[in-house]
């Protein structure tokens, strides 16, 4: 009896048409509902806003149904649903900076994301291709983190290229290689870093990388005055060695590490010294009569919203200065939309990174699994420095909320980390290609039944005989 073959999965790029649909409407409801708290009335450009997102979306949406037909259909909803939110919050924010409007930059940010996902999509046809430059990856990762080592310290920390008007992090896109490398070494080294046992270390060549990545880790951290990223590349690789061995002591290893290489650090570098001390004390600043300080307004923010916010646009965020659009966007999130807003923020978050993790589950080639691994890590553990800096968790960092704050280089980084994860998506629920059926085999007549059994009884001559 033949099995019955199974059922192909369903393609499901009417839901993600159908969830692009409600995350631009919601958008476009948060950019109306600032113009009706802060001015009475509608913003004119409404329709315009709206216009636009949608038709990012829509082009988004149309290369993925072409290119990736099997993808997962919540990346992209979630990805627009985030970014659009951003342009809001971004948006309301410039109301109380009349002559610093940051939204329409970050809007050409968006698009060049967007225009960038789309690229990605069309034309890596397939994940495992990334592998063959996984050291070109490391190396051009390396360059990128060194760069900014050359360039004057912004905010206290030497992580930004500022080339007249125009300025970057590179370290927002070195995250996305050294996720590439990552998966490529440990996809091949993974058996030798698993049977590790004690004090009985693998060969140099497989432990070189190992102990390169916490010197590259510790090295960002002294020399650009960088927390934030420091934590973020060393905790990425952390994940996806227990991913690849399934050995818990990396992870006490890699605390370990971490944790040895903050202390010192934390105790000899000024700038990482003041943003620990403002951490063990928020309100110092108040008690000495110089005014609350960053964090400090952070909290009273998150304190004021309450459960339900202020409402969108009535909030007084803005005191908390410069970095109110960047690094602490998500107090405003927290005081004008509450602790509802703030939960549904992370809901979004954890979705994305959940998804990216069964992406991981689904894909028998190690480099695939690892990739995803790694690529929703990213996300995992930008949400969780930032979000935790803010609230007063873990020392403040100079970070960017993933597709919800100021800064080009993050949302662009965002989209590119979005188009790869669709892309290994794809190939972890497309249908396998059918095998091929055997070449049908001619039936026996009697002579051939006397060939064959004359054949098995014919005695075998000896082997040395010629």
């Amino acid at each position: 009896m033949t099995a019955q073959s199974a059922p192909p999965p369903s393609k499901r790029r009417g839901v993600e048409l159908s969830l692009l649909v409600a995350a631009a409407l919601i958008a476009v409801y948060g950019y109306a509902a600032v113009g009706l708290a802060r001015h009475g009335a509608v913003p004119p450009d409404t329709a315009t806003y709206g216009a636009g997102l949608s038709l990012l979306a829509l082009l988004a949406h149309l290369a993925v149904r072409l290119r990736a037909p099997y993808a997962d259909p919540l990346f992209l909803p979630i990805a627009v649903l985030l970014n659009g939110l951003g342009l809001v919050l971004i948006y309301r924010l410039d109301q109380e900076t009349p002559g610093d409007h940051a939204a329409p930059t970050q809007l050409v940010w968006s698009t060049l994301g967007v225009g960038l996902f789309i690229v990605a999509v069309v034309f890596l046809r397939d994940h495992r291709l990334l592998q063959r430059y996984a050291y070109v990856s490391v190396a051009a990762a390396l360059v990128l983190l060194s760069v900014p080592i050359f360039f004057p310290a912004v905010n206290g920390a030497k992580i930004w290229i500022r080339i007249g008007g125009l300025s970057f992090q590179p370290g927002e896109f070195a995250k996305i290689l050294l996720a590439v490398f990552f998966a490529s070494y440990l996809a091949v080294n993974h058996e030798v870093l698993g049977r590790v046992r004690g004090l009985r270390l693998p060969a140099g060549r497989v432990l070189g990388p190992v102990v390169a990545i916490w010197v590259v880790s510790v090295g960002v951290l002294v020399l650009e005055r960088d927390l934030g990223t420091s934590l973020l590349f060393f905790g990425l690789f952390v994940i996806m060695l227990y991913v690849a061995t399934g050995r818990t002591g990396w992870i006490a290893v890699g605390v370990l590490l971490a944790g040895i290489g903050a202390f010192v650090v934390g105790s000899l570098e000024p700038h990482v010294n003041g943003r620990v001390e403002d951490w063990l004390d928020p309100f110092a600043s108040i008690e000495a009569g110089q005014g609350p300080g960053q964090l400090a307004q952070s909290l009273f923010a998150f304190a004021a919203g309450g459960v339900l916010g202020t409402g969108l646009g009535l909030g007084e965020s803005t005191l908390i200065g410069f970095a109110a659009k960047s690094d602490f966007i998500l107090a405003t999130v927290g005081e004008e939309l509450g602790l509802a807003g703030l939960t549904a923020l992370f809901m979004l978050y954890a979705l994305l990174v959940a998804r990216g993790y069964r992406t991981g589950l689904e894909l028998h080639d190690p480099f695939g699994r690892l990739l995803a691994t790694g690529l929703a890590s990213i996300v995992a553990l930008q949400v969780f420095v930032i979000a935790g800096g803010v609230m007063g968790l873990i020392p403040l960092t100079g970070m960017a909320m993933p597709f919800l704050a100021q800064g080009g280089s993050s949302v662009v980084t965002n989209w590119i980390i979005v188009a790869l994860l669709i892309r290994v998506s794809d190939s972890a629920r497309a249908p396998a290609e059918p095998a091929p059926e055997p070449a049908p085999v001619p039936a026996r007549g009697p002579g051939d039944r006397a060939l064959t059994s004359a054949t098995r009884t014919a005695p075998t001559a000896p082997k040395d005989a010629r």
